[in-house]
């Protein structure tokens, strides 16, 4: 006898995961914890340009690449779980069939009421542990790993990328495709510019310009990139 009150897979919405590797099986437990919740997903499977060792991953199917993903006949939301900015990026612009779509993701431990007045973008994954106060901004297809704390008022461009336990202060602000280590930090009012990384453990106490790489505490910028 079926559960009256789990939707049949018709009713659920289709989504695959984008990314084959160890970030793209967590997004795939926060989505079945999203779904032991309110029942929302049916999980089709993996895409990766590069094939994993195996058919399946987590009894999911691996479905092919990029551009097998682009040839859908079929409406389809995609999770792009892929840590780094700069790649995330290059592949959402890959991504281009107007039948794909980039929900966002938030685990459901993970307060997020409307008095909170928080705005994400498409295609955000928020994963457990995070901690989000008010009046934030995040673009599209920002990624927080677990654990990380973001202060009141601060905004995160398109892409950016903070890496487990990462800290932003308030009113602080994240240009676009910025790359946060493991337990980095972002104190009040600091502004990194886009496409920068602060490595791990790091702690920017004053602006970063765009385009670097800055270490150490306080951050200090070790290497300039050139932009793409």
């Amino acid at each position: 006898m079926s559960d009256s009150t789990t939707p049949f897979p018709s009713q659920l919405h289709p989504l695959v995961i984008f990314g084959a590797g160890g970030l793209g099986r967590e997004v795939l437990v926060l989505v079945r914890q999203l779904n032991e919740v309110q029942p929302t997903w049916d999980l089709r499977g993996f895409y990766d340009d590069q094939p994993p060792t195996t058919p399946t991953l987590h009894d999911l199917p691996y479905l092919g690449t990029a551009a097998d993903l682009n040839a859908t006949s079929e409406p389809l939301s995609v999770a792009v779980a892929v840590g780094s900015s700069r790649s995330r990026a290059a592949i959402v612009a890959r991504l281009a069939s107007p039948l794909l779509s980039f929900p966002t993701l938030v685990h459901p431990s993970v307060a997020c009421q409307p008095y909170q007045r928080l705005r994400f973008e498409a295609g955000c994954i928020i994963t457990q542990g995070c901690i989000l106060t008010t009046d934030i901004q995040l673009g599209h297809h920002v990624l927080l790993n677990l654990g990380c704390t973001i202060g009141h008022d601060a905004v995160l461009e398109d892409f950016c990328s903070l890496m487990p336990h990462a800290n932003v202060g308030g009113e602080a602000h994240l240009g676009k495709g910025v790359y946060l280590g493991t337990n980095a930090t972002v104190l009040n009012q600091v502004s990194v510019g886009a496409g920068t990384t602060l490595g791990a453990g790091a702690v920017a106490v004053r602006d970063l310009p765009a385009h670097c790489t800055a270490v150490g505490v306080p951050a200090a910028v070790i290497k300039q990139h050139k932009a793409v």
